[in-house]
């Protein structure tokens, strides 16, 4: 998700897309234990959406 994109939505839509990309971190980690992923980047990718979300709900909160 890029960051013109995490601009446009609302503040609850960003903490529901947080807690689904958590999620999703959470099942590669597990998949990437037991059996290592085809692409491993996925997990730095989710990861750094993960925190593109965050800080915009940050920088909504403190506006």
């Amino acid at each position: 998700m890029k960051q013109s994109e995490v601009k446009e939505l609302s503040v609850a839509e960003l903490q529901e897309q947080v807690a689904n990309s958590r999620q999703s971190y959470r099942d590669l980690k597990m998949a990437h234990a037991i059996t290592p992923l085809d692409n491993p980047a996925q997990l730095r990718t989710v990861r750094r959406t993960i925190a593109r979300l965050t800080t915009e709900i940050t920088k909504r909160e403190l506006q």
